[in-house]
């Protein structure tokens, strides 16, 4: 029996002035406000999930030459994802004098953060970006979006569908296709780039007044 068919859920994503407010929202001149801009900084360089991000420990991560992380993701898959310098110099200050088997990202009572907490932290951010940007008020901003905004960024920035696969951890090439769906911006630029030159315009509709004389004469 065919399942049946529903509605797909649209993808939320952040532009990037969004992305940039919610970045900017940790107060760095405090430890948990520097630990809040890396963790972010982090989840929209790396495109991990909440849990990976709860589960990153200090031996995971590659801060020497050419930077990267090491994801533990589903189904106990593992990826390595290159980091930006911004990234790298925030992580390695923050884990500075850690063991390897230390968790990066760690609460106030030096616990490692759970989901529910990164969770909790995206969505306090992103409830303070609002003030500063009110298109964030018609969005849900969860560390998800934040996922979903490294896919289309990377898409923006020419980076191939299947490298996208990759960074993300997609099993399927068909789960990453949706990103390249959703984003109206490369449709619109896609369209631009057709050339319709040669194309003739509409005929020219008459206008009322003589389409009135014309049919008196009739």
């Amino acid at each position: 029996m065919p399942f049946k068919k529903t509605t797909k859920t649209a993808i939320g994503y952040l532009e990037k002035a969004e992305m940039d407010a919610l970045l900017n929202q940790p107060d760095r001149r405090t430890s948990l406000g520097v630990r809040d801009h890396v963790l972010l900084l982090f989840l929209y360089n790396s495109g991990a999930r909440a849990d990976e991000a709860a589960k990153l420990t200090v031996g995971n991560l590659q801060l020497g030459a050419s930077p990267s992380v090491r994801l533990h993701g589903k189904g106990n898959k593992i990826r390595i994802c290159p980091l930006w310098s911004t990234t790298a110099t925030s992580l390695t200050r923050l884990v500075a004098d850690r063991s390897k088997s230390e968790a990066v990202f760690l609460g106030r009572t030096n616990q490692p953060l759970t989901r529910f907490g990164i969770h909790r932290l995206v969505t306090q951010y992103a409830a303070m970006a609002r003030e500063t940007v009110p298109m964030l008020a018609t969005k849900r901003v969860s560390p998800h979006t934040v996922r979903h905004t490294t896919a289309v960024h990377l898409l923006r920035a020419g980076v191939d569908i299947n490298t996208i696969r990759a960074w993300l951890g997609h099993v399927s090439l068909d789960t990453t296709h949706i990103y390249a769906e959703v984003d109206l911006e490369m449709k619109a630029e896609a369209l631009a780039r057709v050339d319709i030159s040669s194309l003739r315009p509409p005929p020219r509709q008459p206008s009322l007044p003589s389409l009135m004389a014309f049919l008196k004469a009739l």
